[in-house]
């Protein structure tokens, strides 16, 4: 372990907001720059303090972020031969304290570090068994689990420690508490730990798929409100966290310290004022082989199973009691099994919801057990999910809804939902992709539809309508043959051609409409200029290093970009635009992280927005550009210039130029970036940038109308497609 913190190169590209090859130039380029302290030829390790300091003095960066030097004391602390997230519980342990105890911790942060290494160890040992119960401390006091979730100390340990055993924190831990403090002033303990979290995740994707929280919030939405609610594979808790915190919550999850992180997180995001001990009971353990809560049942089970796992345990639970009628899941089917363990721990009439792959509604090793759950009528809905609703991102998952059957209930009908298909009006919710989910409409789709079922289902009134293209109610008998294939697309009936002729009428109407917007492309086409020496492309040149030195052009570049988080889950949240944005032309489809939101740049009317991988993209922030008040997602550049001395449409223009893009980039070894300092300009009057800058705008407007006529032609021509298709248009006459 090492004794002071160490970052990479790639890491120090993070601090710096730059890409690798420009630390590898630093290098080479640089003699001042510090020397490797550890790690190998191939991968060097640096002091991040003699990094810190050499970037800044460079002024490359003014300031390490909080949240950086937060993370790289939690490096710092990891042992190589331990779990890699231990040091996130004690960081967790610590956010706790604060959250729940504030005025305690305060008492603590004035002790100076002799007093504080033996008396914060006893706060958090305190803290944990007030919130989480009296068996909540394990060894000498360190743990931040109840039962069998503890085992693992507070001060990041595996609780073995022994009764007796005084705990003791060394300078670096001391540090990390006082940092983690101002961490949650800034951001609030709950966000503190949530950026914690989610930069582990994304450093460890193989071992962590976190379900996202907009996914995890649709699910317990279908549950509606119940008292208990049980999650067998837990991960890092998004599925119960989405569930008030006055809920009794329940998990397993395989790995002890996982569950631990998830019970921390779970009792840092419940309000303070909440009675102690906290409903929340997350045990270790694998659900399937070594069920934690076996002959329990709830009110709802919420699951994002790990999917196309072999060794599940096939064989040494042949004589389950979870398999109904003593059917064992196949071998190769994971996920059926996880199923079957949900619905066992579904009291009679309570509900179970899982996030599948798609694969698991028709391959034909699992059909003996899909056509059991048709014939118990435990099986209630199959909805298709949109690509990019939940990891893997790019698969569209489907959303089985179960409910435990009850004696004398013959309910036996499956709503087919098919969220996923383009219909008129919708069509984002087929776009797929992480960033383009629709989360508002794709909610108000999948909730209306399964709600209304679910209420003729137990109410016994009439079953909702069939909606071709969207959803249709099945019988179970009718799905019962040879594959029993649950594939909503194989049942929900195509949606009607956009209104028939009629409706084609409508979009030609729409394409001749934009068609004719159009400028004349002989009023945009500039002519040949009397004198080129002297024009735009000649005479003295000005790079825009030179005018961001001389106080004329402002840049921000955003590097990774700021915490987000789905615009669906903060409609008046402040939109962040990325690369992918800008280049598309899109909305916005996420806000900022209320704990980022202090500091950030926001733009303006007259800003020019760059991606940092170039592409010939500039555009001007105003009415026909991008929203003034976002803030930049990662990749952008934003330049403010001043109006007096610099016009903005002036700029993008040359910006977009292919000599800008050529001159001014920057090859890394797959990518090629755009290095905004090295950017040449004329220099023009301001009158005379004017008027360029106008014309650039016109061809820029000119561009972005025939993108949209493009296409709305390709959907009026697939419309026409589909109507001929169906029989419910006829040919035009033949020319």
């Amino acid at each position: 372990m090492p004794d002071r913190p160490e970052v990479t190169a790639v890491e120090i590209a993070r601090l710096a907001g730059v890409g690798r090859a420009a630390v590898s130039n630093w290098r080479r380029r640089h003699p001042d720059f510090p020397r490797p302290v550890g790690g190998t030829d191939s991968s060097p390790a640096f002091a991040l303090t003699e990094v810190e300091a050499w970037l800044r003095s460079q002024g490359k960066i003014a300031e390490l972020p909080l949240l950086e030097r937060v993370w790289r004391l939690l490096e710092t602390l990891r042992d190589p031969a331990g779990h890699p997230a231990a040091p996130l519980v004690r960081a967790g342990a610590v956010l706790l304290l604060q959250h729940r105890e504030p005025d305690r911790w305060a008492a603590l942060a004035e002790q100076p570090d002799t007093r504080l290494a033996t008396a914060l160890p006893r706060a958090l040992a305190d803290t944990a068994r007030t919130v989480f119960g009296p068996d909540a401390v394990t060894g000498g006091g360190a743990g931040v689990g109840a039962g069998t979730t503890a085992g693992i100390g507070a001060d990041g340990s595996d609780g073995t420690a022994g009764p007796g055993r005084p705990g003791l924190l060394g300078s670096t831990e001391l540090d990390l508490a006082r940092l983690l403090a101002r961490l949650a002033d800034e951001a609030g303990p709950a966000a503190a730990y949530e950026q914690l979290l989610t930069r582990y995740a994304e450093a460890n994707t193989r071992q962590l798929s976190p379900t996202p929280p907009e996914a995890a919030e649709l699910l317990a939405a279908v549950a509606g409100v119940p008292a208990t609610v049980l999650d067998p594979a837990t991960g890092l808790g998004a599925l119960l966290l989405a569930l008030p915190s006055t809920t009794d919550r329940y998990g397993q999850d395989t790995d002890p310290v996982t569950a631990a992180l998830a019970r921390l997180r779970l009792a840092l995001h419940a309000p303070a004022a909440d009675p102690a001990p906290l409903p929340v009971d997350l045990r270790p353990g694998d659900a399937l082989r070594t069920d934690a809560y076996t002959g329990h049942t709830f009110d709802a089970v919420l699951c994002q199973p790990p999917y196309n796992e072999r060794d599940w345990g096939h064989d040494e639970l042949q004589f389950d009691r979870r398999w109904p009628g003593g059917l064992v899941p196949p071998r190769g089917e994971s996920e059926l099994a996880w199923v079957l363990h949900c619905l066992a721990h579904t009291r009679p009439g309570g509900l179970t919801a899982l996030l599948l792959p798609p694969t698991v509604a028709a391959r034909r090793a699992g059909r003996r057990v899909r056509a059991e759950l048709l014939r118990s009528g435990a099986l209630r809905a199959v909805v298709a999910l949109p690509a990019g609703a939940a990891p893997p991102y790019g698969v569209p998952l489907h959303l089985w809804v179960l409910r435990a059957p009850r004696p004398g209930d013959d309910f036996r009908q499956v709503l087919m939902l098919d969220a996923a298909a383009t219909s008129p009006g919708s069509a984002e919710l087929a776009e797929g992709g992480r960033d383009k989910v629709r989360w508002p409409e794709l909610r108000r789709t999948v909730l209306d539809a399964w709600r209304a079922f679910d209420l003729a289902a137990r109410e016994g009134l009439p079953l909702p309508e069939d909606r071709p293209g969207r959803y249709r109610t099945v019988a179970a008998i009718d799905l019962l043959d040879d594959e029993t294939d649950l594939s909503p697309a194989r049942h929900v009936p195509p949606a009607a051609p956009v209104g028939g002729a009629a409706g084609l009428s409508h979009l030609g109407g729409r394409l001749t409409e934009l068609l004719d917007g159009l400028a004349d492309p002989d009023t945009l086409l500039p002519g040949p200029a009397a004198d080129p020496a002297s024009g735009a492309g000649g005479g003295p040149v000005v790079t825009l290093g030179e005018l961001l030195r001389s106080g004329l052009l402002e840049v921000h570049s955003s590097g990774a970009g700021a915490p987000t988080r789905p615009v669906g889950t903060d409609p008046s949240g402040t939109p962040v635009l990325t690369d992918q944005d800008l280049v598309t032309g899109l909305a916005p489809g996420a806000v900022l992280d209320r704990a980022a939101a202090e500091g950030t740049p926001l733009t303006r009317p007259g800003d020019v927005l760059v991606p940092a991988l170039g592409g010939g993209v500039a555009r001007v922030v105003g009415p026909d550009g991008p929203p003034a008040g976002a803030a930049l997602g990662r990749q952008l550049h934003l330049l403010r210039p001043d109006p007096a001395a610099l016009d903005p449409d002036f700029l993008a223009g040359h910006l977009r130029s292919t000599a800008a893009a050529r001159r001014a980039a920057s090859h890394a070894s797959t990518t090629t970036r755009l290095d905004i300092r090295r950017v040449e300009l004329p220099r023009l009057p301001i009158a005379e940038q004017r008027r360029l800058g106008a014309a650039f705008a016109r061809l820029a407007a000119f561009d972005s109308t025939l993108q949209q006529a493009a296409a709305l032609g390709h959907a009026l021509a697939q419309a026409a497609t589909d109507a001929l298709a169906a029989g419910t248009a006829e040919p035009p006459p033949a020319p």
